[in-house]
Order: structure tokens, then C-alpha cells, then sequence
């Protein structure tokens, strides 16, 4: 889910930017600083979307640097548990499929792309083999986050599915006769239907 994030943190103005207007060298500063950011808490940052106030400029003895207090806002994405999403399919492999969710990717294991037997293709493919579905790189799909893992902060993990209804690739989910797939009613057992 995208966020607004209001923060408030001292940034440091080298004297090489001294020549600038005070909150265009704050706001190059900020976005060195915090653009690309990733924490459990704030999720990734993706932009710097306004500086709101900017305190008075302080130099500390012993650093040339001007020091302000500013408050700013960021935008940032943080997945959540069974959040909803659309991405782009970048990479198939044999073991599953990589999203493109822009700030991040995700991997869709290949148990999870469909509610079918699943096999891998050599031209970088996984197709069904009863519901003949094909899933090929650059398709655009939706998914259900079903794991989240920020233990290597800089570079956290998701874990998707596709296999439940509504999720998909778009154009399956659009035509949803094309998506299931007949099952075998089954006969009731020591029971006899002619019965009067």
C-alpha cells in the first residue's frame, strides 16, 4: 500500500551547495538522503513529495556544513499481508515467476500462478495443461501478497499467488468462463436416488 509519511529530521547542506536557494540544495539534500530508503517501519521510500518547513541553519564547530531542522513528506510503498496488486511478470523461471511492482518485486512460486498442473517451457513460459492458460514474460497481472520478509533490509521479499478468484492475468480474470475448469460431480454413496 502507497503512504504519505510526514518526517522530521536535521539535514546537512555541504558548503558546496551554499550557492543554491536554501530549500532547493534541502530538498536535493533530502532525496540523497531518503530516496530508496527501505525499513520494515516506512516500507520503501519512492519519493520526497514536499518540504513543509525549514528550520533556521545551524553550523556545527569543526564541520563546514550547515545543519536544518526540516519537516518534509515522503512517499512510500509498504507491502501488507493479502494486499491486492497489480504488476508486470519480468522474469520465469523454472520454480515460479518474478512481478514487477515497481519500488520491488515479487515471486510467484509456479504452485501458485494457476489452479492447474503447471509446466515450464524453455521460451521462458508456464502454461496449464487442462485450462491450456499460458503465462509468459510481460504479462500484466494481479496478486494476492501472501509473504513479506524485510531480514535482508536491503532487499526484502514477497511472496505472491494468483491462484484465487479474481487474481490472474487480467484477461483471465476478465473472461472467467475460459478460467475454470469443469470438476466431476460426485455420487452420493449407499443412498438410491429412485426412492419414492
Amino acid at each position: 500500500m502507497f503512504y504519505k509519511i510526514e518526517l522530521k529530521d536535521h539535514i546537512r547542506v555541504p558548503p558546496d551547495m551554499f550557492g543554491l536557494p536554501v530549500e532547493e540544495a534541502i530538498v536535493k539534500r533530502v532525496k540523497v538522503k531518503y530516496e530508496g530508503f527501505i525499513s520494515q517501519n516506512m516500507g520503501i521510500v519512492i519519493d520526497v513529495s514536499n518540504v513543509k518547513e525549514i528550520g533556521e541553519g545551524i553550523i556545527i564547530p569543526g564541520d563546514g556544513a550547515s545543519y536544518y531542522e526540516t519537516t518534509f513528506e515522503l512517499l512510500t510503498f509498504k507491502p501488507e499481508l493479502q494486499e491486492v496488486i497489480t504488476g508486470r511478470i519480468k522474469d520465469i523461471v523454472d520454480f515460479g515467476a518474478f512481478m514487477n511492482l515497481g519500488p520491488i518485486e515479487g515471486m510467484i512460486h509456479v504452485s501458485q500462478t494457476m489452479d492447474d498442473f503447471v509446466s515450464f517451457s524453455k521460451d521462458k513460459t508456464l502454461a496449464g495443461k487442462e485450462s491450456k492458460r499460458v503465462l509468459k514474460v510481460n504479462d500484466i497481472c494481479r496478486a494476492r501478497i501472501i509473504a513479506v520478509s524485510f531480514k535482508d533490509s536491503n532487499n526484502p521479499k514477497l511472496g505472491l499467488t494468483m491462484r484465487q478468484q479474481g487474481l490472474g492475468r487480467l484477461d483471465w480474470i476478465d473472461h472467467p468462463e475460459q478460467k475454470e475448469i469443469p470438476k466431476p460431480k460426485k455420487e452420493q454413496k449407499g443412498k438410491d436416488k429412485d426412492k419414492k
